[in-house]
């Protein structure tokens, strides 16, 4: 009903969870065989393929994915997180790196094992989302560098054209095959926004990536023409809403709160556009009270859900330094029902002049 615009008794919920708050929960509720967003009460059940599996792949100092990107896991006073040390593509100034590069092979049927298990267990209750984010941009810049891949777009087309090619087969197949295995979404992504605004200009975003989204969306389309395609970018991606739309965009997170309106983007965009997300993680969810949790979850029901087009959901991943009681504040907030109101989901009357 969300997705269509329509008003459910309260809007869908989704949450993920970092290794340590997933931890803490299965100690807290157990049930350790189920998903742990089904034991939650998620009425979307994430599943991922590809390099999005290789953050938290190995508890070692440092490893190496499939993909070829070098990991290191960095510890801190609440738990851990990985960050990128190298890439197959590092150094590579001639591109015969590149030339030889493969990416691992999407057809490979073990990689959809875990897609075909959610919805053989939970497709005929849950939604479920088949996920292959960090698609193109992030899994370019893992493997070839930051600084050297936003060069090489800007001062060498033919090595940007030649890898973003090579990368894009992996979600495009992924997608397709996960369309197969039944999921009802497919959720694409590429941070390419800071807190401020875009990370790279329009022009350049469209250049490189707005005919390949296109594309892609497209060949989801042909393939189940009532797929749901959302799309994940941290930060402030404004500026390309609006094209996103035009190419087939359903679905827009995380709605990073501390870093666009989600109530202007709710006023502008949602009658074309479902949001996903918008409940703040940086400071909210782990400094917030239960109390301020739940006035924050009961606020973007009410608007941000009215008329529809609202998946309720944390704009990350539930943090380690998120409390049991924070937790179970936000779900027990977004499990009341809900009373919509309409401020922001219609646009006001233009006046004539």
């Amino acid at each position: 009903m969300a997705l269509r615009h329509e008003e459910p008794d309260r809007p869908p919920i989704s949450a993920t969870y970092t290794p340590e708050a997933a931890k803490a929960l299965r100690e807290a509720f157990g049930r350790h065989e189920d998903d742990l967003g089904y034991v939650m009460g998620n009425d979307l059940i994430k599943t991922t393929v590809g390099i999005e599996n290789s953050y938290y792949m190995y508890d070692t100092d440092e490893y190496t994915c499939p993909f070829g990107v070098r990991w290191r896991n960095v510890y801190n006073e609440t738990g851990h997180y990985t960050e990128v040390i190298g890439g197959a593509l590092y150094d590579d100034p001639d591109g015969e790196k590149l030339r030889a590069y493969e990416i691992p092979d999407p057809e490979d049927p073990s990689l959809y094992a875990g897609v075909r298990a959610a919805v053989e267990r939970y497709g005929r209750e849950k939604f479920i989302i088949g996920s292959c984010q960090c698609s193109i941009f992030e899994t370019a810049w893992y493997l070839h560098g930051m600084e050297q891949m936003l060069v090489d777009m800007a001062a060498d087309e033919d090595y940007a054209d030649a890898l973003f090619n090579k990368i894009m087969r992996f979600p495009l197949r992924a997608g397709l095959n996960m369309i197969d295995a039944g999921v009802d979404m497919v959720w694409l992504g590429d941070d390419i926004s800071t807190q401020l605004g875009m990370m790279i200009s329009v022009p350049m975003w469209r250049k490189y990536f707005k005919e390949r989204y296109a594309f892609i969306f497209s060949e989801f389309r042909k393939k189940r023409p009532d797929i749901a395609i959302a799309y994940h970018s941290c930060g402030n991606c404004e500026k390309i809403i609006d094209e996103m739309i035009e190419i087939g965009l359903d679905v827009l997170n995380p709605i990073q709160p501390l870093a666009i309106d989600p109530f202007m983007v709710k006023r502008r965009y949602g009658r074309k556009l479902t949001m996903f997300g918008a409940i703040d993680v940086q400071w909210l969810m782990p400094y917030g009270s239960a109390e301020e949790i739940a006035q924050s979850v009961r606020k973007r029901k009410k608007y941000l859900g009215a008329d529809g087009g609202y998946i309720l959901s944390p704009a990350h991943h539930i943090q380690s330094d998120t409390s049991l009681e924070n937790i179970k504040a936000f779900y027990a907030a977004a499990m009341e029902p809900t009373d919509y109101d309409h401020a922001y989901s219609r646009p006001p009357d233009i006046n004539p002049v």
